[in-house]
């Protein structure tokens, strides 16, 4: 859910602010008139677990974070009385104090009380009808624009009665090999003027990582426009060949919401609201109503939605190998250039020790000795060496394996 953010707070800086847009010179946003409206980011599933709610104030374009609104108090409410209470588990985040899960013989509605006393309610919502993802698959794809890459595709098939608009979002995993990864490290000891540099056997393994991400899209799929209830070949994620993620194992879960017509048209009008294409647009978007509302004060607006969703869920491994047989790797994450830094730089009692402050601040990474080494007062250093994202996996990612994982 936390993904949804960035399109809520970028809508309320359209919103709360004026932009000033010149063709050559460069300008800086700034908030002329802000208002304070509570965000709410709610979703309810079918999915047995503590639900979780995320409340968060408005900020402005200066601002950085947005601000987390602490010790509200959250309820879902559903049609047959009974009462799910959510208490905070972390700044702005609240979490249900036990699991439930919607089901389709209710409806439900989402009560806020905030700190302040601004009491807030959303219109009654019931869980939509729909089927689970019939497929997940990939294929090596050419885009209209000429990109060759991957295609991840969702195939899905609803009786009649069923919802027609779908909800996507996706977290993928990729393994990362490093390529200049080398048992030998280097450390240092003290000596008299430069500290000396020596190498050693690696204490941990930093060749293999695992690096997960979520999707940061709204992904939307509708059904509406056909005869039947069907999506076909719908292109979730495309990722370019020549991105690294690639270059091993490569997983992804996909999961669906199935939406509600209500629910689809306001995060269609989010996902337009906050592309770049509205923002330097005439005219700019104007409040964006969800079906949230004040209970004391009509014209005290909150901003977000309280969907109750239907999930289901895929995941699919692949190999770079399985869809580029034989073919060259996509470049690394570097270019990893190899360098010898010098020992040191300068005469004196006091020199600019090159190669220590290196190892010091964890840049680089040993890789082989260095063949054309001919002393301290030669052009190179004794020790051929790359950047540490080169030849130490955990930059970009973990080595623990992920619990899911399986390598066929």
């Amino acid at each position: 859910m936390v993904l949804l953010k960035k399109h809520f707070y970028f809508l309320v800086a359209l919103v709360t602010s004026s932009l000033f847009v010149g063709c050559i010179e460069e300008f800086t946003p700034k908030t002329e008139e802000f208002s304070d409206f509570l965000v709410v980011e709610a979703t309810i599933t079918n999915e047995m677990k503590h639900q979780k709610i995320y409340l968060n104030r408005t900020y402005a374009f200066e601002d950085e974070t947005p601000l987390p609104e602490t010790n509200a108090q959250v309820m879902v409410l559903d049609g047959a009385s009974n009462q799910h209470t959510f208490v905070e588990s972390e700044p702005g985040v609240y979490t249900s104090t036990q699991p439930f899960n919607a089901v389709s013989a209710a409806d439900y509605q989402l009560n806020i009380t905030t700190q302040s006393g601004e009491s807030f309610s959303s219109n009654r919502m019931e869980l939509p009808k729909g089927s689970a993802i019939d497929s997940l698959y990939v294929e090596r794809i050419v885009t209209d624009l000429g990109e060759e890459g991957v295609g991840i595709f969702v195939d899905n098939f609803n009786d009649q009665d069923a919802s027609k608009n779908y909800r996507y979002e996706y977290v993928e995993t990729y393994k990362i090999i490093a390529p200049d990864w080398n048992a030998t490290t280097l450390i240092n000891i003290p000596d008299i003027i430069c500290p000396r540099t020596i190498k050693v056997g690696r204490e941990r393994e930093e060749r293999t990582c695992y690096t997960s991400k979520s999707s940061n899209d709204i992904i939307l799929a509708s059904a509406e426009n056909f005869d039947e209830n069907r999506i076909r070949r719908f292109l979730v994620r495309f990722i370019n060949r020549e991105n690294y993620i690639l270059s091993h194992r490569y997983s992804i879960l996909v999961r669906q919401h199935v939406e509600s017509n209500q629910a689809f048209s306001f995060y269609s009008a989010l996902k337009e609201f906050s592309s770049s294409e509205s923002v330097f647009s005439e005219t700019q978007p104007g409040f964006l109503e969800g079906n949230l509302y004040s209970n004391s004060d009509t014209s005290n607006k909150v901003l977000g939605y309280f969907d109750v969703s239907k999930i289901s869920e895929k995941r699919i491994f692949f190999n770079y190998e399985d869809l580029f047989p034989g073919e060259d790797l996509p470049p690394y994450a570097d270019p990893c250039v190899k360098a010898a830094p010098k020992i040191a730089e300068g005469h004196g009692a006091d020199p600019r020790c090159i190669l220590a402050s290196l190892v010091d601040l964890d840049l680089i990474r040993y890789v082989t000795d260095n063949p054309g080494y001919t002393g301290p007062q030669g052009e190179g250093g004794p020790f051929l060496t790359v950047p540490r994202i080169c030849g130490d996996c955990t930059v970009l990612g973990t080595t623990e394996v992920p619990e899911f994982w399986t390598e066929q």
